[in-house]
C-alpha cells in the first residue's frame, strides 16, 4: 500500500524535472539575449588602414616580413581594445586581394598589376578575426589616380579599356571615373560583389571621393536635358550617386542582410553638396541607402568656422530614420597647426586630450561610436604620443 511520502514522490518528480528544465531555458535564453545585447549595444572602435600605411609597412617587402608586419598591426589594435579595421582594399581602381576584376595594387609593389606574394585582404580578415577584430572593405569607388598620366595604368585595369569615353575622365587632378556611366555603376557593383561572395568580410565602406572632375558628365547630362529631362545639374548628379548608393546597399542585403554598408561622407554638410553631390540628407531620411554613417568631422572644439561640438549636433539633427552615426576623427592632425582651422589653428599644438574630449562628447549623445583616421598617426607618430596616452585612458576596460 502506497504512503502519502510515496505518492507525492511518484507525482511531483516529473513537474520537477519540466520546471527544472523550463529554469534552466530561460537562463540560456536569458544569456543569449544578454549577448544579443551586448553585441548591438557594443561601442564601434574602428581604426582606419589606409594605403599610406602599405607605403610605410608594406612596400618592398617580402611576404614573410608583411605576414609578420600585419601580425604586429592586428596585436597594437587589440591592445588598444579596437574592435573594426576599415581596411583599403580598392584605393585606385586597384586591389590588394585576388580580384578577376581589378589589377593588384602599385601601393604594395610600386607596379599596378604586380602580384604581391599573397592576398592581403584574405590574411588581415583571417588574422583580424582571430583576434575578434571585423574587417570592413573600404573602396574608393570613382577614383583610379592622383596622376593624369594613363601610361602607369595596368592594361588589364578597367579604367585603361575605358580610355577615350565618356566613363572617364581626365584633368590635373587625375583619373577618374564618371559618376553618371551605367558602365562605372555596374562595374563598382561587380567589384562589391566579388567581395562578398569571395570574402568573409564584415562590411563595406566608401569615403567622400565621388565627384571630382565637374566636366566629366556633360555629355550624359546634356542627353538627358534633350530628351527633356527637368532635374538641374547638381539634381542629375546626386540622383546618379543615389542609385549608385543605393544598388550597392540592395547587392550587398540580398547577399548578407548582416554585412554592413557604411559612407564616410566630407564632415562639413554643405560641401557634400557643394563639392561632392553626395545626397547625405536623403541618405539619413530614407531607407535603403545605407547602415552607418561616417561624418569625417575633422574639427577641433575651437575651430572658428566649424566647432566640433556643433557639427557633431548638426549630423545628429539630420538623422530621421535608424542610420547609425559614427563620427570620424583627426586624430592625424595632433600636434600640428589646423592652417583651415582660423582663429583655433593652433588648437591641436596646445592640446593633447581633444581626441579624448570628442569621443566622450560622442558617448553622452548616445552615439554608436567613433572611429580614428589612421593607423600610422596611432601607434607611428611621435606627435601623437601624448594625444594618445590620454585616449587609453578612456579605453582600456571601458567597452
Amino acid at each position: 500500500m502506497n504512503t502519502y511520502n510515496d505518492y507525492m514522490r511518484k507525482n511531483l518528480i516529473v513537474p520537477i524535472i519540466i520546471m527544472t528544465f523550463l529554469i534552466t531555458d530561460a537562463a540560456l535564453a536569458d544569456k543569449k539575449n544578454n549577448d544579443i545585447n551586448k553585441e548591438e549595444t557594443m561601442e564601434y572602435r574602428i581604426v582606419y588602414i589606409s594605403y599610406l600605411e602599405y607605403f610605410s609597412n608594406f612596400y618592398g617587402n617580402s611576404k614573410t616580413i608583411n605576414q609578420s608586419k600585419i601580425d604586429k598591426i592586428i596585436d597594437n589594435i587589440k591592445e588598444l581594445d579596437f574592435n573594426t579595421i576599415m581596411l583599403h582594399v580598392s584605393p585606385f581602381s586597384d586591389s590588394i586581394y585576388n580580384s578577376r576584376i581589378l589589377p593588384y595594387s602599385y601601393t604594395l609593389t610600386g607596379i599596378e598589376g604586380k602580384y604581391p606574394g599573397f592576398d592581403f585582404l584574405e590574411y588581415f580578415i583571417k588574422k583580424a578575426h582571430s583576434k575578434n577584430i571585423k574587417v570592413h572593405a573600404w573602396l574608393n569607388p570613382y577614383r583610379v589616380s592622383f596622376s593624369s598620366d594613363t601610361s602607369k595604368l595596368s592594361k588589364d585595369n578597367p579604367a585603361y579599356k575605358l580610355l577615350n569615353t565618356t566613363s572617364i575622365g581626365i584633368n590635373k587632378d587625375g583619373i577618374y571615373f564618371n559618376p553618371a556611366s551605367e558602365i562605372v555603376k555596374d562595374l563598382i557593383i561587380n567589384e562589391v560583389s566579388e567581395i562578398i561572395n569571395n570574402y568573409a568580410i564584415d562590411g563595406i565602406h566608401f569615403d567622400d571621393y565621388f565627384y571630382i572632375n565637374y566636366d566629366i558628365d556633360k555629355e550624359e547630362y546634356q542627353n538627358y536635358k534633350n530628351n527633356n529631362g527637368t532635374m538641374d545639374l547638381k539634381e542629375f548628379r546626386m540622383s546618379h550617386v543615389n542609385d549608385l548608393i543605393k544598388r550597392v546597399y540592395n547587392i550587398i542585403k540580398k547577399k548578407d542582410k548582416d554585412i554592413i554598408f557604411s559612407i564616410a561622407p566630407d564632415g562639413n554638410i554643405n560641401n557634400n553638396y557643394k563639392y561632392h553631390y553626395a545626397d547625405v540628407k536623403t541618405w539619413l531620411k530614407e531607407e535603403g541607402y545605407l547602415d552607418i554613417i561616417m561624418p569625417q568631422i575633422y574639427y577641433g572644439f575651437e575651430n572658428e568656422y566649424a566647432p566640433f561640438d556643433k557639427v557633431l549636433d548638426n549630423w545628429i539633427k539630420l538623422n530621421e530614420i535608424n542610420v547609425d552615426i559614427i563620427p570620424t576623427l583627426a586624430i592625424y592632425k595632433c600636434g600640428s597647426i589646423d592652417k583651415d582651422a582660423g582663429d583655433g589653428k593652433n588648437e591641436w599644438t596646445k592640446n593633447n586630450d581633444i581626441i579624448e574630449r570628442e569621443i566622450n562628447l560622442i558617448r553622452s549623445k548616445k552615439l554608436l561610436g567613433f572611429s580614428l583616421f589612421r593607423y600610422d598617426f596611432m601607434f607611428n607618430n611621435k606627435m601623437c604620443v601624448n594625444e594618445m596616452t590620454n585616449l587609453k585612458k578612456i579605453l582600456k576596460n571601458s567597452s
